[in-house]
């Protein structure tokens, strides 16, 4: 039975102390970060490439994701089998990642072991061979862990969002553009974006800046400068109505239905003055269990196991999706309180009883993802990726302090227009009750079989 709680009064907020970053430049050129933390004998060091999925090609999506994963997977010296045989004998840890700004390589070890690990870490950036039989296995992999993706619905929804919705083709790829890569397209992306050497290495954890230094200049160098790049931009009249479409894909006798609100907004990007009062309104929209769609979808009514928002960020734009899962008859319910709350933070003044609690847990979250070597190049690494000096780290906890409720009011009204309800589920079940409940909107339907995400029209 679904039940009203009232959360506890927040306690005070603990004090974050942010390390100071050390910086220096090279005289081959790179960039090295160091944050030094000899509490625990734990070394991170991540390799930054200025290049993520907003350099794939619509065509070629997934490619960033293929060719950060490839490096672990062989290079001229040593096979996939003998990288993970060789950081394992040093008890650590080395992981490939990109998303849409940056890739990244990354390895963790304890500092008596790091000058052997910077060695395997120099071989998989520098030396990948990309053998084609790797490349087959893994393509195998992402292609079963999408057929499996596709046939859920909130997943799907996803999907599908960020090509309709924010303009940009799926991080992950396509089927179709997954089948297509080649091992020559994967040395093409490596040789354009990662043979020149690393952005940047951060390291943070019990190391000096000085071998910091001496390490990095042994393995790595710059051999050009390079810019960031970024990804297609949506643009175009504004209208005020939070919702412009209804897109659904009809997947019938699914079990659940996925529920979600979508929106694509230039202006409010990362390195832009909202970045701040809209981490504060996304906090107070969607950003956990005590917030207000969680509060309205779930422990009022019971509607979801959980509903809540996110922001994905770019350098002058920002993705904003709210969502929850639901059952197919409860979709249109679901779908227009979800816009009753975005209505409401875009017309109505948070009260201060609201706004502090959810200022403390955003500045409670940001100390616990400084408290770990990993977290903390992590939280550097996202600045690098947009350009962004070190220091804003110390400018965090001031700046959510700062944001008012007039400023939340305000981003809110400036980012929910025109945006996409995007729901995947049986349309046969709540066609009539969405259509009831939002007489002024004719869906856009498409059946999930005829779904296709590498096309502009979605269908095949």
């Amino acid at each position: 039975m679904a039940q009203v709680e009232t959360p506890p009064a927040p306690s005070a907020p603990r004090p974050v102390k942010v390390p100071p970053v050390h910086e220096a430049k090279l005289k081959n050129g790179l960039k090295v970060a160091v944050v030094q933390n000899h509490s625990s004998p734990l070394v991170t060091v991540w390799l930054l490439v200025d290049a993520g999925a907003n350099f794939d090609g619509a065509d070629k999506a997934g490619l960033a994701n293929i060719t950060a994963s490839m490096l672990t997977k062989g290079t001229k010296a040593r096979s996939a089998t003998k990288i993970a045989e060789d950081i394992a004998f040093l008890g650590g840890t080395l992981d490939t990642d990109a998303n849409w700004n940056s890739s990244v390589v990354t390895v963790t070890v304890t500092s008596d072991k790091l000058a052997q690990a910077m060695a395997i870490l120099a071989d998989v950036f520098s030396n990948p061979s990309f053998d084609e039989k790797e490349l087959e296995l893994l393509k195998t992999q992402t292609l079963d862990g999408l057929a499996y993706s596709l046939k859920q619905p909130s997943s799907l929804a996803n999907y599908v969002a960020s090509k309709y919705s924010f303009g940009e083709h799926p991080a992950g790829g396509t089927p179709e553009s997954i089948k297509s890569i080649t091992a020559a397209d994967v040395r093409k992306f490596y040789d354009s974006y990662y043979s020149s050497g690393p952005a940047v290495v951060i390291f943070t954890g019990d190391i000096t800046p000085a071998k910091a230094r001496t390490l990095s200049a042994k393995y790595f160098s710059v051999k050009s400068g390079r810019g960031y790049g970024a990804g297609g931009i949506r643009s175009g009249s504004v209208p005020t109505s939070t919702v412009g479409s209804i897109l659904v894909v009809d997947l019938p006798n699914s079990g659940q239905a996925s529920v979600g609100y979508y929106v694509k907004r230039d202006g409010i990007g990362r390195n832009s003055q909202d970045f701040y009062p809209a981490s504060v309104m996304n906090s107070i929209l969607g950003g956990g269990y005590s917030s207000r769609l969680n509060q309205e979808i779930r422990i009022k009514r019971g509607l979801s196991y959980g509903a809540g928002s996110s922001l994905a960020w770019r350098s002058d734009s920002a993705n904003f999706s709210a969502r929850a899962q639901t059952k197919n008859e409860s979709a249109g319910e679901v779908a227009a309180l979800l816009v009753t709350e975005l209505d409401k933070i875009r017309t109505k003044i948070v009260t201060p009883a609201e706004l502090t609690p959810r200022k403390a847990v955003l500045i409670g979250s940001f100390g616990r993802g400084l408290e770990t070597t990993s977290d903390l190049a992590m939280q550097l690494g996202s600045l690098y990726s947009f350009s962004m000096p070190t220091s804003e780290l110390n400018k965090y906890v001031g700046s959510v302090e700062a944001v008012s409720a007039e400023q939340v009011k305000a981003v809110a009204d400036k980012l929910f227009v025109n945006g996409d309800l995007i729901i995947v589920g049986d349309y046969s079940v709540f066609k009539d009750d969405l259509a009831k409940r939002f007489p002024k909107l004719k869906p856009k339907v498409i059946a999930a079989d005829k779904l296709d995400l590498s096309s502009l029209m979605l269908q095949k």
